[in-house]
């Protein structure tokens, strides 16, 4: 296009990212924000305190000076404690140099993909999930193709749907567990089939355990643990386990011959972690976790009051097992996910995470966190259950 003097040109946009479909549940989030006094039961955020050794673990780095760039992969001492919780903890070896810190856990996955994949490559993603991890895909150019985790299989994913999805430009299969939004802890015996799947057909598999010390019924299993392969990639991050989100602070363990790129690749994004919150990180990781088991201890409570609760007001839902969620079934009030999350807030007062954020499988219910009080757990699973016997009006 030729431009005459006086004229500007339109400006063009990246069709990526124009074509990125929002979050759900950022946009309730928003909503939220402006209905002061809300109970707000839609984001995974936890209601706790960063304990005060971590905090003060921040503070003292700060003022002894630690605030300059970090290295690309993070803080060394950072990296090596990483390295021996995976051992301790996770049930399998590596290197401080196989541990990569990242901006949170979102941007560990980010970078993975930037680092594995091409545009139009095919990336198999759960369904439901966070929807984070199809914007990804799509800001990316790579394909995004759903299996489903469904009810009959106790919705852990199905190696035989899996494998009919595998095809010659799969790159990557992404495992959550526990997961979010349903709550369900993978088994060893599944997780080594679906490993062993993946390391068959020369498919990474990047496997999202951040919610790892967040399980109540049972051991969590890593997929590093039962069935290791040098095309695996574990994420975990700080966020939820030790009640710091804000602090923005996750990480990858991956085999050798990929984490050197990853820690390369955070030059273009971040440069480097924020390095105060780095020693916090350190703090937290090799610190007491009585915090960790008091705050896991009380997301138990809140899941047993819950389903108390939801067996009185007749609303089925699935019972999770690990991280802080409940995916009630909703389809009853006739009314598509988000229509519904976006009336209850506006009638009711409570915001929830319509399921349709989720992915497609998820119309017909909501995601409520217990990362809430008690009892605007209670409060908010009772004014969704007027709700729908209501027919989608309030009561």
């Amino acid at each position: 296009m030729v431009t005459r003097p006086g004229e500007l040109r339109a400006a063009r946009l990246s069709r990526r990212a124009v074509g990125m479909v929002p979050s759900e549940i950022r946009q309730l989030m928003e909503l939220a924000d402006a209905c002061p006094g809300a109970i707000r039961l839609e984001v995974g955020q936890p209601d706790f305190p960063t304990p005060d050794h971590v905090v003060a673990a921040a503070d003292a780095a700060a003022r002894r000076g630690e605030t300059g760039y970090a290295p690309n992969a993070g803080v060394p001492a950072l990296r090596e404690a990483l390295a021996a919780k995976v051992a301790a903890r996770n049930g399998y070896a590596a290197a401080p140099n196989q541990v990569v810190v990242t901006n949170g856990a979102t941007t560990a996955v980010y970078t993975i993909l930037q680092a594995i994949a091409d545009p139009g490559d095919e990336l198999l993603l759960p369904d439901p999930t966070w929807p984070t991890f199809r914007m990804m895909a799509s800001v990316l150019g790579l394909q995004a193709r759903p299996y489903r985790l469904r009810a009959e299989h106790g919705h852990q994913p199905d190696p035989d749907e899996l494998a009919a999805l595998i095809g010659p430009r799969t790159r990557a299969l992404l495992l959550v567990s526990p997961s979010n939004p349903l709550g369900v802890v993978l088994g060893p015996e599944r997780a080594a089939a679906i490993s062993e799947l993946a390391q068959r057909h020369g498919i990474w598999t990047i496997a999202d355990e951040v919610y790892d010390e967040i399980v109540f019924d049972g051991p969590h299993t890593s997929v590093a643990a039962v069935a290791p392969y040098d095309q695996l990639v574990s994420v975990y991050s700080c966020s939820k386990v030790y009640a710091m989100c804000g602090w923005r602070v996750g990480y990858a363990v991956a085999p050798p011959s990929l984490a050197p790129l990853l820690g390369t690749l955070q030059e273009p994004v971040t440069s480097s972690i924020n390095t105060p919150a780095q020693h916090a990180a350190l703090a937290a990781v090799t610190g007491p976790q009585e915090s960790v088991a008091r705050m896991r201890d009380a997301y138990r409570v809140r899941r047993d009051r819950a389903f108390a609760q939801l067996d009185r007001r007749d609303l089925r839902a699935v019972r999770p097992t690990g991280a802080f969620y409940v995916w009630i079934d909703v389809a009853h009030a006739g009314m598509h996910a988000l229509e519904l999350a976006r009336a209850l807030l506006r009638e009711c007062g409570v915001a929830v995470a319509p399921g349709s954020a989720f992915g497609a499988s998820g119309d017909g219910a909501v995601r409520i966190s217990l990362a809430a009080a008690e009892d605007d757990v209670v409060a908010g699973i009772d004014a969704l259950a007027d709700f729908c016997a209501a027919g989608g009006a309030a009561a």
